[in-house]
């Protein structure tokens, strides 16, 4: 299988890394919006500038679309879609019906190939919430994000004037996470779930009392969490804050029985070193699935449910049922 990497940020470096484990996977090139001569990839691939992307229609069998949720993969993915079997890792989760959409018509009006909002949540998490609730309907989901770098609330402190870098942590509330995990299926607020901790490396003479209060009180972000503002030095922050570790939980709990008088627990968890390799090697296998499901004539775009378990390995059939069933 031969793929492409386009963008070229943590994602696409991420991707980059992945492809080494994978012995049926061949790495065509890295295509950028940047000037090609200035991008150094790490295993020597080449690099090629995204304007240059139509000339590889027949050279590349997934492109993986390694740009952000905000503003590049609603553009970018459907318009890829039209020459290329794609995959991207869109998280914005109010805006997925209309993120397919957009995309499944580009794809089957093309006889291509796609699958949106693959990674870990969404992704990996969204598949557990289906399965357990569909194996314990009488129950209720849970799910908490942490301890880890949010990198698109840490671009939000640095939006703000006086503040030269910033880390934001997601951290869940232990309390709360220990309720749930004892069987019960208790009611949260946004507040009674999960905390934020921020990181701030102020410029010299900024007035840090007005910074503290524009994290906090910022809609959309913090203020509907506890959240700690701590200044540091910029030496201390990338001593201390330079990696993007993340992970979390996925809880239901739920009952059976004629009179409910049994409780069940499913948890499904990581623990995350780095964020974006992740991610990627998440991508990396929904890539094999996608190239799968083209091959068989399966059109149009999908989504992780639409995937099956098998499609993602390297092993065959026999390999799978000998070893891991």
């Amino acid at each position: 299988m031969r793929i492409g990497i386009y963008g070229y940020g943590n994602l696409g470096r991420g991707v980059e890394c992945a492809v080494k484990c994978h012995t049926d996977i061949t790495l065509v090139g890295v295509f950028t919006r940047r000037d090609p001569e200035s991008v150094k990839t790490v295993s020597g691939v080449p690099v090629y500038h995204a304007n240059s992307i139509a000339d590889f229609k027949d050279k590349i069998d997934v492109l993986i679309i390694c740009g952000g949720s905000a503003t590049d993969l609603p553009e970018m993915t459907p318009a890829l879609a039209r020459d290329f079997n794609v995959i991207d890792s869109f998280d914005t989760h109010a805006k997925i019906p209309n993120h397919f959409k957009r995309v499944d018509d580009a794809a089957r009006e093309n006889g291509h190939t796609a699958l949106i909002s693959s990674g870990w949540d969404p992704g990996l998490f969204s598949i557990m919430r289906v399965y357990s609730e569909a194996v314990l309907p009488n129950g209720k989901d849970y799910t908490f994000w942490g301890r880890g770098v949010s990198q698109g609330h840490s671009d939000a402190i640095r939006r703000i004037d006086g503040v030269l870098d910033a880390r934001q942590y997601t951290v869940p509330i232990e309390s709360a996470m220990d309720a749930v995990r004892g069987g019960r299926c208790p009611e949260f607020s946004t507040r009674e779930k999960h905390k934020r901790e921020c990181y701030v490396v102020a410029c010299d003479g900024a007035d840090t009392a007005r910074i503290e209060k524009e994290i906090k009180e910022m809609p959309n972000y913090f203020a509907d969490y506890d959240t700690s503002v701590t200044f540091v030095s910029m030496e201390e922050l990338r001593a201390n804050h330079a990696g993007l570790p993340h992970g979390g939980s996925v809880i239901r709990n739920g009952r059976t029985g004629f009179d409910d008088e049994n409780t069940h627990t499913v948890e499904f968890s990581l623990r995350l070193d780095s964020n974006p390799e992740f991610t990627a090697s998440v991508l990396v296998a929904y890539a094999r699935a996608i190239y799968r499901m083209h091959g068989r004539g399966d059109i149009g775009c999908k989504t992780v449910f639409d995937v099956a378990p098998a499609d993602l390995s390297m092993m065959s059939a026999d390999e799978l049922r000998k070893h891991l069933l």
